[in-house]
């Protein structure tokens, strides 16, 4: 392995175990704005994996990139089907449609 390598993997290591660190410590209250912000951070690796997935670097980075596409893509939309199950509970049972295009007939 070379030295850029190695670093890569070190870089690597020391980000999971951060960011272990820093979602552990995090409040219950704070979790649906910090899920929010993974989904974007989500949405721009999924980009990145596109990327790497579509391009000409060889059978390697390839086949990382579309399993990096299948997580991210799995990360986003549990996200939002997670989100809009959160914000289902705060509605009230009470609510009605707004206009006849929501729903009333």
């Amino acid at each position: 392995m070379s030295m850029t390598g190695f670093f890569q993997l070190y870089v690597f290591i020391l980000a999971g175990f951060v960011g272990f660190l820093v979602i552990s410590r995090v409040p219950h209250l704070l979790h649906t704005p910090l899920m929010a912000a993974t989904n974007a951070i989500s949405g721009i690796s999924l980009v990145g994996s596109i990327v790497l997935a579509g391009g000409q670097y060889g059978k390697l980075p390839t086949i990382l990139g579309a399993i990096a596409v299948a997580c991210a893509m799995t990360n986003v939309v549990g996200g939002f089907i997670i989100t809009d199950r959160m914000l289902t509970m705060f509605k009230r049972r009470d609510d009605k449609p707004s206009s006849p295009a929501d729903g009333a007939s």
